[in-house]
Parts: structure tokens; C-alpha cells; sequence
């Protein structure tokens, strides 16, 4: 076997290769892109016939290069780089650290350790377009509800009649009314001086469709009210930004939702949607965060212990003397564990073998969230038996034999 270790920057790569006993082959410098892959497959020949005798370590599961090497036959193990830092620690104590060391590190793991650890994942093109998607749709949600943070902070402190008017600011579905409102009139004094028709505009080029003269009024009322007032201008500072994080929230809004669109189409044309779709609680959006998080290689998952533990919802036990102790995993994928902690949430209304599991873990002396995780895991556990055996979710068989060990 030839072991190699590649540690990654972004305009270049450090490679070191060993022998399976250790002693080196060949260290070098190769520049990121096309010209340095080809001088790394030269490399390689130089020293291994077959592509599958060659093992490369990485702190990188993805990208272009990454892609390069497993389509070349290499044995690809792309390594957490929380993993690769305690590794240095084993080997040197001191803190030094740099590129040439970390590729020699790289390649000593793989040459010593890689049974610990999994090959590169080899899921589909199209897992990973939906896993682009959903992290993207993600980002600008969470981009957006800090926006919202921002504007209501801002708010706050020099218009607070707004606040008053609108209560459902944050709400992406519902807060077009404060942003079309705000849009034109960012200071409380163009507030107070807005007439009905005009806020009736507003709602209306903001999207309401009922209710608009109603609204309007009760708008109107609340912005014409006795407020404390800042000094003219802080309040003209103050309108100038909220005027800019208004146009931005407005345009996230039309791009998260164009990016829904996006994402539902490429979803919904995976082989493993309608097995997805079939589990309670999960719809288009959702299920295609959990698949792309999850991924789509069949043989990446052996059991449904090794989803749950990437999913990071099942519990660690430490134990030490006479220390034992079972906490919640905190290290672990924060977009597939937010997805997860949503799907459960969900499933509490829509599915009676999931409410009395939830309900037996607050019985027992649960609070909420460590109910909802543990509702969580079993959920993982049921998704991994419907795709091992490409079934749907069915109720009965999902929850049968908790219900006779409860009667």
C-alpha cells in the first residue's frame, strides 16, 4: 500500500508519502487546480501501479479536488480535523505546527489508524445538489432571522409604535405588512404622517389580499399614538439603516423563496423522496435537509446505531472509576441535529406512537428538549430501517412493540 497524506490550503497542497512501514517516499509543495492534480497523479505513478493501493488521508470530504481523487480509484479518507488535532497531540507535544508536518501526520493516520475511520462517503451528484441547496435555503433563513434581530433592535430604540403595529416582525410569512409599511415610512414621523389609502397601498404591494382597509386603520391608529421620541438626528441615522435592512430582508425573502423552488424540484426527483415524504412530520423542505445530511450511499449507514450517532442525537456514555455518566452529544452536525430536533417537534401532532414516546420521556422526568432528542433518535432509528429495506413508514410496525411493552 501507498499511504498519502494531503494537507489542504486554498491555493495549495503539502503531500507526503510513506510506505507501509513508515519511511518516506516523497514530500512535496503542488499548487491547487488542474496543474496540481496531474502533478499528483504523476507522483503517484512513480511509486504505485494500481489506484487502489494508494490511501490518501484529508481533512476535506468535498470539493472539486476531493472529487478528483475518489473518481481516480484512490482510497480516499477524508478525517475531522478535531480528529487530526488530537492526533498531533499524540505526536508532539510541544504545538508546533505546519503544513509539511500536518501531511506526514495525514498519512500516519491512515497507515495506522484507518480502520477507525470511513472511506469517503459515495453518494450521488444528485444528493449532493440537494445538500447545496438545503445548506444554501438554510443559511439565508438564519441569515435573515438575524436581520430581523437587527431591525428590531433598531426598532426598539427610536420607533417603537412600529413594533406596536406590527408584532409578527420575524414571522417570513406574515411580516410583509411591517416591511411594506416600513419601506415607506422609516421614521416615526413619516409614520404619523401616513394616510389610510397609502398604508392600504402598502399592504397591498407587500401582498395582503384581505382585510386591508381594517388593517390600515389599525395601523394607522397605532402609528399616530404618544410615543417617547430619540432626537431628530438619531432618528434619521436610525431611518437610514432600517431602511436599508428592510430592502434587504425583502430581498432574502425572494430568494430563499426562489431557492425553495429550487430545492423542491431537485428533491422530489431523488429515487429515496418518496420514503422520506412517507415518515409523519416531514415535508419537501425538511426531508431535503435530512437527505442531504445524511446522504445517499447505501453503505455508508451498516446500522441504525451509526445514523443515530452521526446524526448525533443518541446519548454518550463516559465512564471512569466510579464515575458513569450519560450526556447528550454536543459535537455533532448542527444543520442535520437542527433538522432533526424540527422533524420531531413535528411529528408530536401528526403521529399517536411518537406523542406517547414523547410523553413516557416527560413522564419519566424529561424536560422538553431531552424528550424531543430522544424522540428524535428513535425517529432516525425507524428512517434508517425504511431505507435499508425501501419501505414506507407505517405507523403500526413503527410503534406496535412499544405500545405492548407500555400496556
Amino acid at each position: 500500500m501507498l499511504l498519502v497524506g494531503d494537507d489542504w490550503a486554498e491555493d495549495h497542497h503539502d503531500v507526503y508519502l510513506m510506505d507501509e512501514a513508515g519511511a518516506l517516499l516523497a514530500a512535496q509543495r503542488l499548487p491547487e487546480g488542474l496543474a496540481g492534480i496531474g502533478q499528483f497523479h504523476e507522483l503517484i505513478a512513480a511509486y504505485a501501479d494500481d489506484p487502489g493501493e494508494v490511501v490518501v488521508g484529508i481533512e476535506k470530504d468535498h470539493g472539486l479536488w476531493v472529487g478528483v481523487l475518489a473518481a481516480s480509484g484512490y482510497q480516499v479518507y477524508a478525517i475531522n480535523p478535531m480528529a487530526v488535532a488530537r492526533y498531533r497531540d499524540r505526536h508532539r507535544l510541544s504545538g508546533a505546527k505546519s503544513d509539511a508536518a500536518d501531511a506526514k501526520l495525514l498519512a500516519d493516520l491512515v497507515r495506522t489508524d484507518r480502520h477507525n475511520h470511513r472511506l469517503l462517503d459515495g453518494d450521488s451528484a444528485q444528493s449532493e445538489a440537494i445538500q447545496v441547496l438545503a445548506r444554501s435555503h438554510q443559511s439565508l433563513i438564519w441569515t435573515r432571522a438575524a436581520q430581523v434581530a437587527v431591525l428590531r433592535s433598531a426598532l426598539l430604540e427610536y420607533y417603537p409604535a412600529a413594533l406596536q403595529a406590527f408584532t409578527n416582525l420575524g414571522d417570513r410569512d406574515r411580516d410583509r405588512d411591517v416591511l411594506a409599511v416600513l419601506g415607506r415610512a422609516p421614521t416615526p414621523d413619516q409614520g404619523a404622517r401616513l394616510s389610510l389609502s397609502k398604508i392600504a397601498a402598502a399592504l397591498k404591494a407587500g401582498g395582503r389580499k384581505r382585510y386591508i382597509d381594517e388593517r390600515a386603520r389599525e395601523i394607522q391608529a397605532v402609528l399616530r399614538s404618544e410615543q417617547l421620541t430619540a432626537p431628530e438626528a438619531v432618528t434619521a441615522a436610525y431611518g437610514a439603516t432600517t431602511r436599508a435592512t428592510d430592502n434587504l430582508l425583502l430581498e432574502l425573502t425572494i430568494q430563499i423563496s426562489e431557492l425553495e423552488t429550487e430545492l423542491a424540484q431537485h428533491f422530489r426527483t431523488h429515487p429515496d423522496a418518496d420514503i422520506y415524504l412517507s415518515q409523519p412530520g416531514i415535508g419537501v423542505i425538511l426531508g431535503a435537509r435530512v437527505l442531504g445530511e445524511f446522504g445517499d450511499d447505501p453503505n455508508r449507514f451498516t446500522t441504525a446505531k451509526c445514523r443515530k450517532n452521526y446524526a448525533g442525537t443518541s446519548p454518550v456514555t463516559v465512564a471512569s472509576g466510579r464515575k458513569h455518566a450519560v450526556m447528550a452529544r454536543h459535537v455533532r452536525n448542527q444543520r442535520l441535529y437542527d433538522a432533526l430536533d424540527r422533524w420531531a417537534f413535528a411529528t408530536l401532532k401528526c403521529s399517536p406512537g411518537a406523542r406517547a414516546y414523547y410523553d413516557q420521556h416527560r413522564t419519566a422526568g424529561d424536560t422538553h428538549h431531552q424528550a424531543l432528542r430522544a424522540l428524535a433518535n428513535r425517529l432516525v432509528g425507524i428512517l434508517h430501517g425504511c431505507l435499508r429495506h425501501r419501505t414506507f413508514y407505517n405507523e403500526v410496525t413503527a410503534w406496535a412493540h412499544r405500545t405492548s411493552i407500555a400496556a
